[in-house]
């Protein structure tokens, strides 16, 4: 659904035409007033004032016919036609002002008027508007499934449509909303609102389509219980999520799970590379940026905003601040304007836990179930922290000895001191990994440009776990996804090539390296035919990597057989 709604220039335009048009009909009024005044003398002889002179050309002008002056044009022939000329010049005004001024600024009356219900089916609802529910919608759009917007602010909904965006007015709580969204043959909901709100947007929903799969996002875990009772059928918490996702980056990078499940040695390198603003790579397409071909790299994943995709589709754009997986043998990426990501091979397990608020508290507890010694810094004093002091401080980084940490994380609320502790990490501690939690998406260019090494904003993580629950047909790795890499021999795969076994379809795994008569081989497409003694290095979430072992499973019997 798309309005023909007017952009701000257009309305710039319509006032701008209205002035001069009023400008006009006092500059003719003037005119033909001081026209009629020298009339009257010239033609009668009569001697009138401008006010009087006034009030007959308005009655003239605006054909109300009065006709005060009868007597008066009635002596002079040339008189009487100066009366019928500013009758008739008057008259096709009105005609010429009407469509030029009367029926547009009508139309665009009538057309800026939001809409208020909506005709869409196997839709999903999203009530409450927010940066978060942009990247749900790419997702969404990606995968050709509709989406309404429902917000009672006009102004919010209006703007949606100029951007050619489904969405309609109504009060998210009230059932007569679901009713004109056709809640009725949607496909699912999302509830966006906030902690108190959501359960009875879900509520409201459920009584026009109870089957309606309704997901509500929550701001604090203590709530969940009285959203399922609601009759949420997910729940995406939004602040536990960014942390656990933050967390499981500072426990290992994707880099180092792939080094780990190489066992072959050879000159391989496998390095994460961010795609720094400036780059000639930015708005290539893999395909395009040859330059990984020519130096025998390969890319074998990429940060994508919030999600993690393995062996990207060549077509995939490279943006500012993508983070690239490559393998290689090619030391140098100076030239090509990226920045390599820390490894942590010199450094003690150790992390930095910048803020002990929800999102660290999550941190630190998933850093420890993953057996990763946290120190903890906030400037409160409190139980589970270690450093009291104010983090914009080099001395309390000092204190925390941040130099020979792997990594630290930084989980403020505000994203300003996050900058400006970037700033200072960048001087202090240059080698080590900053990874950094954005509130604001607009926030994260900065916090790259600062020094930050990974960095997470809480619309991008939000989204995206939102788009995995909803999209059925693609697996989305979210950034709180188990990913791991593994290694495995298959025998009943032996002569057979990646297009027949088709395992991404098949399991969501995708098979990106292979170690072949001790070589380690990355370059692993569709025709790649897999020989015996070659060991797979699989890659995909833990719900992947169990659908492998099933398929493998299911080929080995269907050889025995």
């Amino acid at each position: 659904m798309s309005t023909n709604t007017p952009t701000v220039q257009d309305e710039a335009d319509w006032r701008r035409r209205i002035w001069v048009a009023v400008l006009g009909i006092v500059a003719i009024i003037v005119v033909y007033t001081l026209l009629y005044q020298w009339a009257a003398s010239a033609f009668t002889g009569e001697e009138i004032s401008f006010a009087q002179a006034l009030q007959n050309v308005v009655e003239i002008v605006t054909t109300a016919g009065f006709g005060g002056d009868t007597a008066l044009w009635e002596q002079s022939d040339r008189f009487a036609l100066l009366i019928v000329f500013m009758n008739l010049s008057a008259v096709l005004l009105v005609f010429v002002a009407i469509p030029l001024f009367g029926v547009p600024l009508l139309r665009q009356a009538l057309e800026t008027q939001p809409p208020t219900e909506s005709t869409l089916r196997d839709h999903v609802i999203i009530a409450g508007y927010s940066m978060r529910d942009e990247v749900l919608r790419k997702e969404l759009e990606a995968m050709n499934i509709s989406y309404l917007y429902v917000d009672d602010d006009p102004d919010v909904v209006t703007e949606l449509n100029e951007q050619g965006l489904n969405a309609i007015v109504g009060d998210p709580e009230v059932v007569d909303t679901y009713r004109a969204a056709n809640a009725s043959h949607a496909r699912s909901l999302v509830a966006d609102i906030g902690d108190e709100t959501n359960p009875t947007v879900i509520l409201s929903a459920r009584q026009v389509n109870p089957e309606l799969r309704a997901i509500s996002v929550i701001r604090s875990e203590d709530v969940e219980a009285y959203h399922r009772y609601a009759g949420a059928d997910d729940i995406v918490s939004a602040r536990q999520l960014l942390g656990k996702s933050l967390a499981l980056r500072a426990a290992g990078t994707y880099a180092e799970k792939l080094r780990a499940a190489i066992e072959i040695e050879s000159d391989l390198r496998v390095t994460e590379l961010l795609i720094e603003r400036n780059s000639e790579l930015v708005g290539q397409t893999l395909r395009e940026a040859d330059i990984f071909e020519e130096r025998g790299m390969t890319v074998v994943g990429a940060w994508l905003g919030g999600k993690f995709v393995v062996t990207p589709d060549p077509d995939t754009i490279i943006e500012e601040n993508t983070i690239l997986l490559v393998a290689g043998e090619h030391e140098d990426f100076e030239d090509i304007q990226t920045r390599s990501i820390p490894t942590h091979d010199t450094h003690e397990p150790r992390v930095v836990v910048c803020g002990y608020g929800t999102v660290g508290r999550t941190i630190t507890k998933t850093l420890r179930q993953k057996g990763v010694d946290v120190e903890v810094i906030d400037i409160e004093d409190k139980d589970g922290v270690d450093v009291v002091g104010d983090i914009t401080d080099p001395a309390t980084l000092e204190q925390a000895n941040v130099r020979n940490a792997r990594s630290v994380v930084l989980s403020l609320d505000e994203d300003t001191p996050t900058i400006y502790t970037t700033l200072v990490l960048e001087q202090l501690a240059p080698d080590v990994e900053v990874i950094a939690r954005a509130d604001d998406a607009d926030s994260v260019q900065k916090l790259y440009s600062s020094g930050a090494d990974f960095v997470l904003s809480l619309p991008n993580v939000t989204g995206e776990s939102l788009a995995s629950l909803l999209i059925d047909e693609a697996e989305i790795l979210t950034p709180d996804a188990d990913f791991e890499f593994v290694r495995s021999s298959v025998p009943a795969f032996v002569g057979r090539s990646l297009k027949e076994l088709d395992l991404r379809r098949q399991t969501g795994c995708t098979i990106v390296a292979v170690e072949r008569d001790e070589q380690v081989l990355t370059d692993v497409d569709a025709t790649f035919t897999i020989r015996e003694e070659d060991v797979l290095i699989v890659a995909g979430s833990e719900r992947s990597r169990e659908q492998f072992c099933q398929f493998t499973e299911r080929v080995t019997a269907d050889i025995d057989e």
